[in-house]
């Protein structure tokens, strides 16, 4: 399937032992696998809540630290603001146009689609991006988040690196001013039609 590439879009809010294995997966399926963190943009500016701490680019280092240049980060799978034009999908012409944003950069003609939500895969199969059936993540990465929360808040080391492959909880150890800065941070975030939504750009 050389030929074939594989969208994974995801958080990656930070990376976990089960993303590693999901695009490991994909790997060894013969796919070309293209790998999209969600960014949500006001203004030409990033947003970020305590459900999506991390950047973007600090997420694209997270998979390129394990996989290097054998899978390709892109910064496609992006809402501007205001994110509520891209609801409800299939009426909002500017969810049409998310699609078209996602697969522009992909090579191949033929493609699948992997995602770990439900909501986000129902979207996939309506946009015909060709969905991977999946199952439930073992380790989520909100999991990983609470404990990374917890021991700042609480100063008690949690067991949140044995969730992580090494690389990334060197990362996180290297960024951990991000952490601190939104352990106690109300989540300003809304969930609309199952997916999440910053607050901050939304309408």
């Amino acid at each position: 399937m050389a030929d074939t590439a594989a969208l994974y879009l995801a958080h990656l809010n930070p990376l976990t032992n089960a993303h590693e294995a999901i695009i490991s997966k994909l790997k060894g399926g013969g796919y070309h696998v293209y790998v999209f963190p969600v960014r949500f943009l006001k203004e030409e500016h990033e947003v970020n809540t305590r459900s999506f701490p991390f950047s973007y680019e600090l997420r694209k280092q997270m998979v390129e630290s394990i996989f290097g240049n054998q899978v390709t980060v892109l910064p496609d799978y992006t809402f501007y603001a205001p994110y509520s034009k891209y609801l409800p999908p299939l009426v909002s012409s500017r969810s049409w146009e998310l699609r078209r944003q996602i697969i522009a950069r992909v090579k191949e003609t033929r493609f699948v689609s992997y995602t770990g939500d439900k909501a986000e895969r129902l979207m996939l199969k309506v946009y015909r991006l060709n969905p991977l059936k999946a199952s439930r993540l073992e380790i989520s990465a909100s999991s990983v988040k609470d404990l990374l929360y917890q021991e700042v808040l609480e100063g008690l080391e949690g067991d949140w690196k044995d969730k992580v492959p090494a690389s990334v909880a060197g990362l996180i150890r290297k960024n951990w001013s991000v952490v601190e800065k939104f352990a106690s941070e109300e989540d300003s975030t809304t969930r609309v039609m199952g997916m999440k939504f910053p607050r901050d750009g939304y309408k």
